[in-house]
């Protein structure tokens, strides 16, 4: 890892996958940062704008259905499912990654976090990186997307 900040930034998807072998409880977040998250630690319901009890974000750590299967596969998909949220969510929004404890969950089922520790970013050219992994795949498939009505 090499730093941006405070905060380390992970460069390959490789990396992202042994961080993710020699730690559980690692989430991924895609927001505009740390530094923006931390001062209020609650993210609001899109659809009511209900504040929640916690930061949405995605676990990381590899189920137990997915037996040997590859991490970095693994990590790639965590990745490729909400990398739409960038542009979708507007300039700045990138993905990081933290510990925390999970207090509830969101709509979208997704676990909501507290005492949120960041650990590192997630450099751009790893989600380039997952893209091309996903695409590898025997059954590639796209990333979770919802449309306007």
């Amino acid at each position: 890892m090499s730093g941006s900040g405070d905060l380390p930034v992970v460069r390959t998807l490789d990396e992202l996958a042994g961080l993710v072998e020699r730690h559980q409880g690692l989430y991924v977040r895609w927001s505009r940062g740390p530094e923006t998250d931390l001062t209020d630690v609650s993210s609001k319901d899109e659809l009511t704008g209900t504040p929640m009890p916690g930061l949405s974000a995605n676990p990381l750590d590899v189920e137990e259905w997915w037996e040997d299967r590859s991490v970095r596969v693994w990590v790639a998909r965590r990745l490729h499912d909400y990398a739409h949220l960038p542009h979708d969510k507007g300039p700045g929004v990138q993905p990081w990654v933290l510990t925390g404890r999970e207090t509830g969950r969101g709509p979208d089922n997704e676990p909501l976090v507290t005492d949120a520790r960041p650990l590192c970013w997630i450099g751009s050219e790893v989600i380039e990186e997952a893209r091309v992994e996903v695409a590898r795949q025997e059954r590639p498939w796209g990333p979770l997307r919802r449309t306007g009505r």
